[in-house]
C-alpha cells in the first residue's frame, strides 16, 4: 500500500528517489516548477533532456506521458518529466492529467523509485483549478496498483496545501 503524505514547500528541496516535474513538452526547460527544476539541478538534467529529444523524443514529450532523467544537483536519484494538460473549459482532459500521475508511478517503478515527490501537475500557468487536480491526483495516485511506497504531494502555498488535504480527508 502506497502512503501518500503532503509537505508544504519547494520540491526542489525535497530528498525522494524520483522528483516530478511538471513539465513542457519540449523537455528543455521553462517557468514555474520546471524552471527551478533545471535550475536547482544543474546542466546535467538539461544534457538528458536533449539527448531524449534527439532519439526517442524528437517532436517532444506527448501529454500524459513520463519519462526518467538523473537528477543532477537534486536530492534525488531520478527527475520525471511529465507533461501534463493546459485546463480547458471547454474539452475534458482530466484523463491527460490522471495519465500524468499513473505513468510516472510506471516509470518510477521501471526505475526502482520507492520515494516520489510530485507537485500539483497542471495547476500553475497550464490553469487547472486546484481544487479538481487534487481531486485527481489523489484519486489516481490512491487507484495505482504501483510498488512505490510513498507518494509525498509537495505543495507550494497554504492554498494548494489545504485543497490536497481536503481530498486526503
Amino acid at each position: 500500500m502506497t502512503t501518500i503524505t503532503l509537505v508544504r514547500g519547494d520540491i526542489t528541496r525535497q530528498t525522494a528517489d524520483a522528483i516530478v516535474n511538471a513539465a513542457n513538452s519540449s523537455l528543455l526547460g521553462g517557468g514555474g516548477v520546471d524552471g527551478a527544476i533545471h535550475r536547482r539541478g544543474g546542466p546535467a538534467i538539461l544534457e538528458d533532456c536533449r539527448k531524449l529529444r534527439a532519439s526517442h523524443y524528437g517532436k517532444g514529450l506527448p501529454t500524459g506521458q513520463a519519462v526518467a532523467t538523473t537528477a543532477g544537483d537534486l536530492d534525488a536519484r531520478w527527475v520525471i518529466h511529465t507533461v501534463g494538460p493546459v485546463w480547458s473549459a471547454a474539452e475534458d482532459r482530466s484523463g491527460l492529467l490522471a495519465s500524468c500521475y499513473r505513468e510516472s508511478l510506471r516509470v518510477a517503478e521501471e526505475v526502482g523509485a520507492r520515494t516520489v515527490a510530485f507537485p500539483a501537475v497542471s495547476t500553475g500557468v497550464y490553469g487547472w483549478p486546484m481544487d479538481d487536480g487534487a481531486r485527481i491526483a489523489v484519486e489516481t495516485v490512491r487507484a495505482t496498483d504501483t510498488t512505490v511506497e510513498e507518494v509525498r504531494f509537495v505543495l507550494f502555498d497554504e492554498r494548494a496545501y489545504e485543497a490536497f488535504d481536503s481530498v486526503i480527508r
